[in-house]
């Protein structure tokens, strides 16, 4: 058999686990590339607490070239596809361009932001998708703490001292909790400061927080954030963000130096032109994650419209389905050049965990609704052992006994964002 190259595009969980599954290829002599933006693979449901400073973001992200030992890992961006030739073209570090080719393609290409055109919004805003930006975001904050210290006007305190975050589904309530736990352990050591000076206010246009579990856990964590002075504006739309003034719908208008931005994803836009897809932008395929219509072809993941056998419907875009479906793909992929039976995708969802910050949580498991410590419990249990790997799991309980034992560390590296400032002033000087 003439060796065959698969060529896979995204390295998030789809891509690695479709990866891991295809080593019976490399050991058959076949070549396995994965090109990938970042040399490492994230675990994104734990981006609220590398926020908060409660695990160090090192623990989340797994090395793609230790795991997969005998592919190929091609560090760059994908910019287009060209199927009809079997051929990618790739902006790799430096910024120039390569084209690889391939005998079999797989898109895991995941997610983007779902921005808005809202005005000010891109100058003003922060995403929460990256484990850069959940950093980003703990400087960010505990740096507002030192301006509204510091300052002696009272419009500019209470600017500084105001956090919007806009979309109340995990990621943005599981942000807000954790950075405002935060927030108020930093203030011990801000005598200036008190805690009731801060308003955080979570922005929701629909009529319930959490829309991904059942409605009682959704009102119970709502009204644990009300216990702690959050302002959960429900049916409610940002509609400004120029020059740092928060305009909502409800007519509300405030100076605001935070505003983060978690209103859902998109899929990526790659596939548009070289693959058919659908309405939303994501890739079409069959419940085999083939994409209908094109030999040769593979998608998972949040990029890919993958049909759910348990529901009818199409399977959501959360990281337990894109590890299975990844799974699935690489078994896949594999039956077909070793030859073998291929098997639908098919999982049922086992439920959410949500944390809404220190020893609170909600979570709806195998149909089983539990909330406070308990659900909190559930929320990290459930994804410790969700995380790849023995050594990071090892890492991040370490990261939580320390948290246990000892004051949370409030250092704000606020130099990493401009690294080479001192050097330059240094030889400017």
């Amino acid at each position: 058999m003439t060796p065959k190259r698969i060529l896979i595009v995204g390295g998030g969980f789809a891509g690695m686990y479709a990866a891991m599954e295809m080593r019976r290829l490399e050991d058959a002599g076949h070549q396995v590339t994965l090109v990938s933006a970042e040399n490492f693979m994230q675990y994104q449901p734990f981006l609220p607490e590398v926020a908060s400073g409660t695990i160090d973001p090192r623990a989340i992200v797994v090395p793609l070239r230790p795991l997969l030992k005998r592919a190929t890992i091609e560090v760059g961006e994908v910019t287009s596809i060209d199927h009809d030739a079997h051929n990618v073209d790739v902006r790799i570090p430096d910024g120039g361009t390569v084209q690889l080719e391939y005998d079999v393609l797989v898109v895991t290409a995941g997610s983007w932001s779902r921005v808005l055109p809202i005005p000010g919004l891109a100058e003003h805003g922060i995403g929460f998708t990256t484990v850069q930006e959940a950093i980003y975001l703990r400087n960010h904050v505990l740096s507002r703490l030192d301006v509204a210290t510091q300052t002696q006007d009272p419009q500019r305190r209470r600017a500084a001292l105001t956090f919007v975050f806009v979309g109340a589904g995990y990621a943005g309530v599981e942000a807000l909790g954790e950075l405002e736990d935060l927030a108020r352990d930093a203030m011990r050591n801000y005598p200036k400061l008190r805690p009731s000076e801060m308003r955080w206010v979570l922005v929701e246009a629909a009529g319930r927080i959490l829309p991904e579990l059942p409605p009682h856990l959704a009102t119970y964590a709502q009204a644990q954030l009300a216990e702690r002075n959050i302002d959960v504006l429900l049916h409610t739309r940002l509609e400004s963000a120029v020059e740092g003034t928060i305009r909502l719908s409800d007519g509300q208008a405030f100076a605001a130096d935070t505003l983060v931005w978690t209103a859902g994803v998109k899929p990526s836009p790659l596939a548009g032109g070289a693959l058919p897809v659908d309405e939303h932008g994501r890739v079409v395929v069959d419940d085999h994650l083939r994409v209908v219509g094109v030999p040769d072809a593979w998608a998972a993941g949040d990029i890919a419209a993958v049909p759910d056998r348990t529901t009818g419907g199409l399977a959501p875009p959360t990281a337990q389905h894109a590890m299975r479906e990844g799974r699935r793909l690489g078994r896949n992929v594999t039956a077909t050049i070793l030859g073998g039976e291929l098997a639908p995708f098919v999982w049922k969802n086992v439920g959410g965990v949500c944390s809404l910050g220190r020893y609170k949580g909600v979570a709806n498991v195998f149909g089983i609704n539990v909330k406070g410590f308990l659900g909190w419990f559930l929320h990290r249990s459930y994804h410790l052992w969700a995380m790849p790997t023995i050594g990071r799991r090892v890492r991040i309980a370490i990261d939580w006994t320390i948290a246990l034992l000892f004051p949370r560390d409030i250092t704000q590296f606020g130099s990493f964002e401009d690294p080479r400032g001192p050097f330059r002033r240094a030889a400017g000087s």
